[in-house]
């Protein structure tokens, strides 16, 4: 992925900002947030499927025949993430900013030499140089990926056919996202993880749930298991796994393997080596808190660097990293970086678990409503979530927000701004919010940890 700062700098700034890009040729180039895009596309359209299949009967909305245009859909994502595409290069073009498309690499602090798309060659220079090259698929050892049977998540952007069986390799965000794609067209999807919980990083509670209504869905967890062979010599591809612990081999067939075992920071082939930048063990580029590296001039931002690997922290990073070289003061608070699952329900959070809480030792509170008592997600017969609040017992001042609903992604920014100003529960408890609106499960959940909901 390519983290997508280029259209901050402005014709007036005498700064020039360069943008590495050091990729597969098969890949290209794009934004994080065309990368993003991606998936997101394929969710919405399988979703629309699966409604018309499953849901639309309910609301007196009924087929004689429905199919699946497979080549259409692909069609529809390819089209959209290009005009994103286009539309970041006529940022590009109005900000005066000089777009080299190629492959990059250091040959000073203050220089890069470029192989272009087009064969030839070209050398850069800047007087400040911001590395934004994102991250790539992690490997796992003995899981070779061919991008046909066994796929990368770019892979599994591109399938031809949809498969009969997938097996999914890793319980994050984008192994779910994946394989809710792929379920919701047909394909029985088996979820193979080695930890002994799904997304690690998600609050316990709403995990669980998370989890069983996933299951709903008829995807299989294959949980405290790993993979230790592969044999792809016939038509599919066979797993062989264990207990994590160890114990007894068993067999998982599988027409695709999707390796989706998280992400790592695409610093291999910059000549980071050549002028002296230091990485840390995981490949990350180490930065102060102005995103500057250890060689004066040298910054980087997003996956490069530690933090997590989403397209909005990058985006957040290239804006306060132009701020400090501008001379101004920039800041980017990760604990109000709110993430999403973007399957559905979708699940969103921003601030602290009940576990990390439970970790500092702080008294807390916490305040929970159910969607299924939310008028708005029972008149649509999408009911199925929850809103949870964290608070400190003490001062009310909320620690962390957690939500599992249709458009949860939506929903979440309320709870980001009340973080980012200290609000209480009280204060979003006391704020009026439109009726009937799923909006109202937060009010609603906020009146539960400070006192007592209306409608529950």
């Amino acid at each position: 992925m390519l983290d997508p700062i280029g259209f901050l700098l402005r014709g007036s700034h005498t700064i020039m900002l360069i943008i590495l890009a050091h990729r597969r040729p098969s890949i290209g180039i794009m934004s994080t947030h065309e990368h993003d895009l991606l998936p997101l596309a394929l969710l919405h359209s399988s979703h629309m499927y699966y409604e018309a299949k499953h849901a639309f009967p309910n609301h007196g909305v009924k087929f004689t025949q429905l199919e699946i245009d497979l080549p259409a859909m692909m069609a529809q994502k390819d089209k959209a993430v290009f005009g994103l595409t286009r539309g970041i290069e006529g940022l590009f073009k109005k900000n005066k900013v000089t777009y080299v498309k190629g492959y990059g690499k250091f040959t000073s602090s203050s220089e890069i030499s470029v192989d272009t798309l087009d064969g030839g060659s070209t050398i850069v220079k800047g007087k400040n140089i911001i590395i934004a090259t994102g991250s790539d698929v992690k490997s796992l050892h003995g899981v070779p990926i061919d991008e046909t049977k066994i796929v990368s998540s770019t892979g599994a952007l591109s399938l031809p056919d949809i498969p009969k069986k997938l097996a999914v390799i890793g319980a994050g965000y984008i192994g779910l996202e994946m394989g809710s794609v792929w379920g919701r067209l047909g394909s029985e999807v088996t979820v193979v993880e080695f930890a002994s919980e799904i997304v690690p990083t998600m609050d316990g509670e709403v995990r669980k749930q998370f989890q069983r209504m996933l299951e709903k869905q008829k995807m299989k967890f294959l949980l405290k298991t790993k993979v230790v062979g592969v044999d792809t010599s016939g038509d599919g591809v066979k797993l062989t796994l264990e207990p994590a612990a160890g114990g007894e081999h068993s067999t998982l067939e599988a027409d695709v393997v999707l390796v989706s075992a998280g992400r790592v920071p695409f610093t291999e082939g910059l000549g980071l080596e050549k002028i002296g930048v230091q990485t840390d063990k995981a490949g990350r580029i180490i930065v102060d808190k102005k995103f500057m590296t250890n060689v004066p001039g040298v910054y980087a931002i997003g996956d490069a660097v530690p933090g997590p690997m989403l397209a909005h922290k990058a985006e957040e990073d290239g804006v306060a990293c132009m701020e400090f070289i501008a001379g101004k003061e920039g800041h980017v608070d990760y604990d109000m970086v709110p993430g999403v699952v973007y399957t559905h329900p979708e699940v969103a959070s921003v601030g602290k678990t009940e576990e990390q809480v439970k970790e500092l030792g702080v008294s807390y509170r916490v305040g929970k409503f159910p969607f299924i008592a939310n008028s708005r997600a029972k008149a649509i017969d999408d009911a199925e979530g929850i809103v949870k609040i964290i608070a400190e017992k003490e001062t009310d001042k909320i620690l962390g927000v957690h939500i599992m609903s249709p458009n949860a992604g939506e929903i979440i920014h309320e709870a980001v701004i009340a973080l980012q100003y200290g609000a209480s529960s009280e204060d979003i408890a006391r704020t009026c919010h439109a009726h009937p609106t799923m909006s109202e499960a937060v009010k609603e959940a906020a009146m539960a940890t400070y006192d007592k909901p209306i409608h529950m």
